[in-house]
């Protein structure tokens, strides 16, 4: 017998500039296990340069490829993370790791979110293998000197950002 799916709602929060495969992976996974999933596209990163993308455009991306998945939403945030999970009534964060160097940034800012909010449990999914290697900053210097992303990231998105680093 399957195992009873867990109850709540779970945030997967991002910059996905651009969205990846490993990104989706995540998404696809989380939304196996919880009853709903609200994928948050932070507006403009702090920690990033300025975005390739519009956010209006990389929520456009990721809602072409979660179409699928009925459970999956596709927002927007500009605000302190925890603030907008308390906003969907989400009572986890859900966030990929695939390197000893994702784990050093998860863990303070899980430290720190778990200041603002005992309430809201962080929660991490190791990279699939395929995906262990991938992330968006790599992505973009492989279209910038016009390496090869195709199965990488999603062919539309590929598609975009050729055309934007073309320029």
């Amino acid at each position: 017998m399957p195992p009873d799916p867990a109850k709540g709602t779970a945030v997967c929060p991002g910059s996905y500039d651009p969205v990846t495969l490993g990104h989706l992976d995540i998404i696809t996974r989380t939304a196996l296990v919880f009853d709903q999933v609200v994928v948050g596209v932070v507006n403009q990163p702090v920690r990033k340069q300025k975005t390739i993308f519009s956010a209006e455009e990389r929520v456009a991306f990721i809602q072409a490829e979660v179409t699928k998945l009925p459970n999956v939403q596709v927002k927007t945030f500009d605000t302190l993370l925890v603030e907008f999970a308390r906003e969907n009534g989400a009572n986890a964060i859900v966030k990929g790791l695939r390197a000893i160097s994702d784990f050093e940034y998860e863990f303070e800012m899980n430290q720190l979110n778990r200041k603002m909010a005992p309430e809201i449990e962080s929660i991490y999914l190791m990279a699939s293998p395929q995906y262990s290697f991938l992330s968006s900053s790599g992505v973009k210097e492989l279209a910038m000197f016009g390496g090869d992303i195709e199965g990488l990231v999603p062919s539309a998105v590929a598609k975009r950002l050729e055309e934007e680093v073309g320029r």
